[in-house]
Order: structure tokens, then C-alpha cells, then sequence
């Protein structure tokens, strides 16, 4: 067995162990603690915003949704693009995003997985399973007569 291995390992023990203890929180002699899927989804999709490089969330037709609700007082939604499946002790993410245009969409996959994972486990105590991240475009700078600005880009020749 190599150290890597051996580290893994001995880092998945850790974490299986913390997991183990956040849970017992939501279980007591005293009650039980019960969180509702919407709150698992704020907190992800606030995750996922904190995440340089993530433009928007959701598909397109979440976003002209979403465009529309902002247009009423009082109606930001921040579960836009995620959808969760929250049980008893363990939960699961599914994310949308629109990512920005030239950062690398893996790192920015695995940023956002470190983010939502983190918040989502520290604030309600649950396992987050996993999280799965669907890139529904990618955004381009524009300046304001609409056109799209690429740095490399070569004037078209008519």
C-alpha cells in the first residue's frame, strides 16, 4: 500500500468519523431534527455562487424564469438550477450552471463540489453524497452594443 493510499484512507476515516458525529446532532434524546429540502437547496446554490467563474444557475428555461421573478419585489430565488433529494441523515445535489467563458470547466466542477459540500455539511449536518454539475452554456463578455468580445478573435472578412 503506498503513503497516498494510506492518506486517503486514513482522511476518509476522518471525515466518515466527523460525519458520523455531525450526525447524532440531528438525532437526539430530546427531539429530532428535521431539514426541509429547500433549505439544503439555498444553501447549495449560495455555495455554488460564491464560486469565481460561475455566471448564473440553471438551464435556460430556469434562467427566463428567474429573469421574470426578479422582475416582482421580494421574489430572488436562490434555488434556481438546483435540484436536492435530502433523506434522513445523507443528501444529493444535482446543479446547473452557465459557466464563464476560458475558465476550466473541471476545476470549476470541482470548486464548486468542494464548496457546496463543505457549506452544505457544516451548516445542517448532513452526508452529501454527491453532487452533480451539468453545464448548460458558457457566458461571453459583451460590451454594451451587444456583441460578444473574445480576445483572440479575428475580424470576419466579407
Amino acid at each position: 500500500m503506498t503513503a497516498a493510499t494510506q492518506s486517503r484512507e486514513v482522511s476518509s476515516a476522518a471525515q466518515a468519523d466527523t460525519a458520523g458525529k455531525e450526525l447524532e446532532k440531528l438525532a437526539s434524546d430530546h427531539g429530532v431534527t428535521t431539514i426541509a429540502d429547500v433549505v439544503v437547496s439555498k444553501i447549495a446554490g449560495i455555495a455554488t455562487r460564491e464560486v469565481d467563474g460561475v455566471h448564473d444557475l440553471g438551464g435556460q428555461t430556469a434562467r427566463v424564469v428567474g429573469k421574470l421573478r426578479e422582475t416582482l419585489p421580494g421574489s430572488t430565488s436562490l434555488t434556481q438550477g438546483v435540484s436536492v433529494e435530502v433523506g434522513e441523515r445523507q443528501a444529493a445535489v444535482d446543479i446547473g450552471i452557465v459557466a464563464e467563458y476560458g475558465v476550466a470547466i473541471h476545476d470549476l466542477a470541482d470548486g464548486i463540489r468542494n464548496n457546496v459540500i463543505s457549506a452544505v455539511e457544516n451548516m445542517t449536518g448532513l452526508e452529501v453524497t454527491e453532487v452533480n454539475i451539468t453545464v448548460h452554456d458558457v457566458h461571453f463578455a459583451e460590451d454594451e452594443d451587444g456583441t460578444a468580445l473574445v480576445a483572440d478573435a479575428q475580424p470576419r472578412v466579407q
